[in-house]
Protein backbone atom coordinates (compact mmCIF):
# COMPACT_ATOMS: atom_id res chain seq x y z
CA UNK A 1 0.00 0.00 0.00
CA UNK A 2 1.25 3.51 -0.75
CA UNK A 3 2.00 6.12 1.88
CA UNK A 4 0.05 9.39 1.62
CA UNK A 5 0.60 12.75 3.33
CA UNK A 6 -2.12 14.60 5.24
CA UNK A 7 -2.17 18.01 6.87
CA UNK A 8 -3.97 18.54 10.18
CA UNK A 9 -4.78 22.20 10.94
CA UNK A 10 -3.96 21.74 14.64
CA UNK A 11 -1.10 19.22 14.67
CA UNK A 12 0.62 19.67 11.30
CA UNK A 13 1.58 17.14 8.62
CA UNK A 14 1.49 13.35 9.07
CA UNK A 15 1.69 10.29 6.83
CA UNK A 16 -0.45 7.19 6.64
CA UNK A 17 -0.48 4.00 4.62
CA UNK A 18 -3.83 3.49 2.85
CA UNK A 19 -5.27 1.55 -0.09
CA UNK A 20 -5.16 3.38 -3.43
CA UNK A 21 -8.96 3.37 -3.62
CA UNK A 22 -9.06 5.59 -0.50
CA UNK A 23 -6.27 7.98 -1.52
CA UNK A 24 -8.47 11.09 -1.86
CA UNK A 25 -10.54 10.47 1.29
CA UNK A 26 -9.64 12.53 4.40
CA UNK A 27 -7.83 10.73 7.20
CA UNK A 28 -8.20 11.15 10.95
CA UNK A 29 -5.19 12.77 12.63
CA UNK A 30 -3.42 10.26 14.93
CA UNK A 31 -2.96 12.93 17.65
CA UNK A 32 -6.23 14.88 17.81
CA UNK A 33 -8.52 12.60 15.69
CA UNK A 34 -9.87 15.45 13.55
CA UNK A 35 -10.37 14.86 9.83
CA UNK A 36 -7.39 16.04 7.73
CA UNK A 37 -7.26 16.39 3.91
CA UNK A 38 -4.61 14.74 1.76
CA UNK A 39 -1.80 17.05 0.60
CA UNK A 40 1.41 16.67 -1.40
CA UNK A 41 4.27 18.14 0.59
CA UNK A 42 7.21 16.16 -0.81
CA UNK A 43 8.12 14.47 -4.09
CA UNK A 44 7.80 10.69 -4.42
CA UNK A 45 10.72 8.92 -2.75
CA UNK A 46 12.77 7.22 -5.45
CA UNK A 47 16.04 7.78 -3.59
CA UNK A 48 15.59 4.61 -1.54
CA UNK A 49 15.35 2.38 -4.62
CA UNK A 50 18.30 0.28 -5.70
CA UNK A 51 20.21 1.81 -8.60
CA UNK A 52 19.29 -0.97 -11.06
CA UNK A 53 15.57 -0.48 -10.38
CA UNK A 54 15.94 3.30 -10.67
CA UNK A 55 17.68 2.85 -14.05
CA UNK A 56 14.93 0.47 -15.22
CA UNK A 57 12.26 3.03 -14.27
CA UNK A 58 14.15 5.76 -16.10
CA UNK A 59 14.49 3.56 -19.20
CA UNK A 60 10.79 2.72 -19.17
CA UNK A 61 9.84 6.38 -18.77
CA UNK A 62 12.16 7.45 -21.56
CA UNK A 63 10.96 4.74 -23.96
CA UNK A 64 7.26 5.31 -23.28
CA UNK A 65 7.08 8.62 -25.14
CA UNK A 66 10.43 8.91 -26.95
CA UNK A 67 11.88 5.55 -27.96
CA UNK A 68 15.58 5.36 -28.69
CA UNK A 69 16.56 5.60 -32.36
CA UNK A 70 18.88 3.09 -34.00
CA UNK A 71 21.64 5.71 -34.19
CA UNK A 72 21.32 6.46 -30.45
CA UNK A 73 21.39 2.74 -29.65
CA UNK A 74 24.51 2.17 -31.80
CA UNK A 75 26.23 5.15 -30.16
CA UNK A 76 25.81 3.50 -26.73
CA UNK A 77 26.58 -0.09 -27.79
CA UNK A 78 29.65 -0.90 -29.83
CA UNK A 79 29.58 -4.09 -31.94
CA UNK A 80 30.22 -7.09 -29.69
CA UNK A 81 29.61 -5.28 -26.40
CA UNK A 82 29.09 -7.61 -23.47
CA UNK A 83 25.72 -6.27 -22.35
CA UNK A 84 23.64 -7.28 -25.37
CA UNK A 85 25.75 -9.33 -27.80
CA UNK A 86 24.49 -12.65 -26.44
CA UNK A 87 27.98 -14.12 -26.25
CA UNK A 88 28.94 -16.32 -23.33
CA UNK A 89 31.34 -14.75 -20.86
CA UNK A 90 34.92 -15.99 -20.95
CA UNK A 91 35.55 -19.13 -18.91
CA UNK A 92 37.33 -18.58 -15.61
CA UNK A 93 40.87 -19.94 -15.74
CA UNK A 94 43.73 -19.81 -13.25
CA UNK A 95 47.40 -20.54 -13.80
CA UNK A 96 49.57 -22.14 -11.16
CA UNK A 97 53.19 -21.23 -10.44
CA UNK A 98 54.36 -24.04 -12.76
CA UNK A 99 52.28 -22.64 -15.63
CA UNK A 100 49.62 -25.34 -15.69
CA UNK A 101 46.01 -24.29 -16.14
CA UNK A 102 43.14 -24.97 -13.77
CA UNK A 103 39.45 -24.26 -14.20
CA UNK A 104 37.82 -23.64 -10.81
CA UNK A 105 34.31 -23.75 -12.26
CA UNK A 106 34.85 -27.06 -14.08
CA UNK A 107 33.43 -30.32 -12.81
CA UNK A 108 36.31 -32.18 -11.09
CA UNK A 109 34.78 -35.62 -11.66
CA UNK A 110 34.82 -35.27 -15.47
CA UNK A 111 37.73 -36.68 -17.41
CA UNK A 112 38.94 -34.61 -20.33
CA UNK A 113 39.97 -36.21 -23.61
Amino acid sequence: MPVYEYLCDACGPFTDMRPMAECDDPQDCPHCTTSAPRVMLTAPAFFCMRSDKRMAHATNERSSNAPQTVAEYKAEHAPGCGCCSGKKPARLMKKTATGSKSFPTARPWMISH
